[in-house]
């Protein structure tokens, strides 16, 4: 028996050591996960409530369509129903996007680094991938506009940018949409987009009405804190909603997860205390790499990446071993740093503790 071709040699995502693995590993109590960008503070507290409700109809399929969910969402931004796609998570999102428009003899054009999944999509596709490399960790939209030929399907903007929290602002999103050939699908990854505080940050849904080639994409699992339950959407025009909507499967997202969703989406008062406090906790972050040289990139999320100059993995390593889960920057395209998300006041200063212990036996400092 032989998979395709376009599998041999394709790894798998690879995603962090769990909290229990670690514990058990090192023999160590109390961990740190600080290495999936989950939001630290949980969820509304108005989500069990609604998860329970759902608890005594795990028998009945769920709802493919997502009405109650669909309706709070268009409601939430001010587009019609009709505009929505629903994923489990965003990863499917891009799933059915390069599913839709991804074959072979057609590329896609993205940064380097950035999210893994348009490239390994794209790959099963067999499609070509065409990766500009990021200049000072932002994207080279100059560089971006001139991969795409004839035979361009899609463009992928990861705004803010995961690993480097970077974004592209208004004016700069704008002149790029101008030039794209209205061949090319531009997909608008904005999985960060609560946690962003930029003035010059993108209002993109009523760009929606200009660029008919224009999708976005949004998540619950970040901000929301719903990344076990798996709900993430696009956003575009009705008629590419329409036409991408044969390559979703049914039944894509849970009846669970989909109340979860909307009474999460209510409780915006407690978005806006989650990011009030991430942007806190980001600036002491800012502070401790000042005072210790270490190189950063100013985010827009709720993760910095930290170049410390050295091999990734070890730092991870170091990390490790003291009970936080980072991730290295080794796998994600960014060799000599890792990339952390942003915790509580407490969480962070075990962390600054950590590190400045590192500095000094390594003599960094």
């Amino acid at each position: 028996m032989q998979v395709k071709e376009q599998l041999r040699g394709l790894p798998p995502y690879q995603p962090g050591k769990s909290i229990e693995e670690v514990k058990q590993e090192y023999g160590l109590s109390e961990i740190i996960k600080l290495a999936s960008n989950e939001n630290p503070y949980g969820s509304s507290p108005t989500v069990k409530s609604a998860i329970a409700a759902e608890l005594d109809r795990l028998a009945v399929y769920p709802d493919g369509y997502a009405r109650a969910l669909r309706e709070k969402v268009a409601n939430h931004l001010g587009v019609k129903e009709t505009q929505l796609l629903f994923g489990n998570g965003s990863d499917e999102v891009v799933q059915i996007f390069c599913r839709a428009f991804l074959e072979p003899g057609t590329n896609t054009v993205m940064a380097t680094p950035t999210f893994p999944q348009y490239r390994h999509n794209a790959i099963i596709e067999r499609a070509e991938v065409r990766e500009v490399p990021l200049v000072d960790g932002r994207h080279d939209l100059e560089a971006m506009l001139k991969e795409i030929d004839e035979n361009t399907r899609i463009v992928w903007v990861c705004n803010p940018n995961n690993p480097t929290g970077t974004y592209v602002n208004e004016t700069e999103l704008r002149a790029f949409l101008d030039r794209v050939p209205s061949h090319v699908l531009v997909v608008l990854d904005e999985a960060y987009y609560e946690y962003v505080t930029a003035d010059d940050y993108p209002q993109t849904v009523p760009l929606l009405q200009e660029y008919e080639q224009l999708v976005i994409m949004r998540t619950f699992s970040k901000a929301y804190g719903l990344a076990a339950l798996r709900v993430g959407y696009g956003i575009a025009s009705e008629s590419l909603i329409r036409a991408v909507e044969p390559a979703r499967e049914p039944f894509n997202t849970s009846t669970v997860a989909q109340a979860a969703a909307a009474v999460a989406l209510d409780d915006q008062a407690f978005i806006r205390a989650c990011v009030e406090q991430n942007r806190a906790e980001l600036e002491r972050y800012y502070r401790f790499c000042e005072e210790h040289g270490l190189k950063y990139y100013p985010s827009q999320t709720n993760f910095l990446f930290i170049d410390f100059g050295m091999d990734g993995n070890e730092v991870f390593q170091y990390l490790l071993e003291r009970g936080i889960i980072v991730r290295s920057g080794k796998a994600l395209g960014l060799p000599t740093g890792v990339r952390i998300t942003v915790g509580t006041k407490e969480q962070n200063d075990r962390v600054f503790e950590t590190i400045s212990h590192m500095l000094r036996e390594k003599q960094l400092t």
